[in-house]
């Protein structure tokens, strides 16, 4: 399988689970526009070395993504860069846990904005050039919280039950055309974010960062160990590879058996 002359857009891939789907992606051949916050030099370095083999091209657009005027100049960079965008992972997402009755309405509306609604604007910016060129690849990273709940994670499962089901209404309105669009549901991986979570559990209950990651484990994933960046990025190749032309509209959880249970 190669993916050499297609682009792929990956938002939030300046680290965790992002920058391991983009370096697959790249390993296949194709180029990336990067997107995210903090250092993208490394990040950068990283992709272009994984996709050396093929001399693949990367380039980077630090668009804010609870802002729908920034995502329209995202689209219009990489076009303008790359020809046209061919795979979109939808990816960034923010957390913050709280009580419903004491949740931020603020970090509720950045965390709708983030992990749902920037899903619907990228969509609706490369579809009109994925359907004119009878290819492309939507693959939305969702969670397994699009599947199941957790207490104190209201905006974070609410907004990934809707990627799940905004998934298979633009996976119906595809449904005929070269053009799939899909959601991976990981259980947990161990990205800053859900290291920050572990953080907060040792200090909260006096226990050592070990215990408190083994008590994560416990508490949900059957085989008590992280999925890692590089599977979800091989998921995300095979869905972009012939073997998923007729995949569509799936949420594929990848968690160690978390709703198996």
């Amino acid at each position: 399988m190669t993916l050499k002359g297609k682009t792929a857009l990956v938002t939030g891939s300046t680290s965790g689970i992002g920058l391991g789907i983009a370096k697959v992606l790249a390993a296949q051949g194709a180029n990336i526009l990067v997107n995210g916050f903090g250092d993208h030099e490394a990040p950068r370095k990283e992709i272009e070395q994984a996709g050396s083999a093929h001399g693949i091209r990367t380039d980077y657009h630090g668009a804010d993504l609870s802002k729908p005027a920034e995502i329209e100049d995202l689209f219009a960079h990489g076009n303008k860069v790359f020809g046209c965008i061919d795979i979109v992972v939808n990816n960034a997402g923010i957390q913050h846990t709280s009580q419903i009755e004491s949740f931020p309405v603020d970090r509720w509306d950045a965390i709708i904005a983030i992990n749902l609604s920037s899903v619907f604007h990228t969509s609706r910016l490369v579809l009109p050039s994925m359907r004119k060129n009878n290819w492309g690849r939507i693959i939305n990273i969702a969670s397994v919280h699009g599947l199941v709940g957790s207490a104190e994670k209201s905006a974070y499962v609410a907004a990934k039950h809707g990627v799940v089901g905004f998934t298979k209404v633009a996976a119906l309105e595809t449904a005929t055309t070269g053009v799939t669009v899909n959601a991976i549901c990981p259980g947990w991986v161990l990205t800053p974010l859900v290291q920050k979570q572990i953080d907060a559990i040792a200090q909260k209950e006096g226990i050592s960062n070990e215990e408190a990651t083994k008590n994560l484990l416990q508490a949900k994933e059957p085989s008590l160990r992280f999925t890692t960046p590089e599977e979800l990025g091989a998921l995300a190749a095979f869905l972009c590879s012939p073997a998923g032309d007729n995949i569509r509209g799936v949420a594929w959880n990848m968690d160690g058996g978390w709703v198996a249970q």
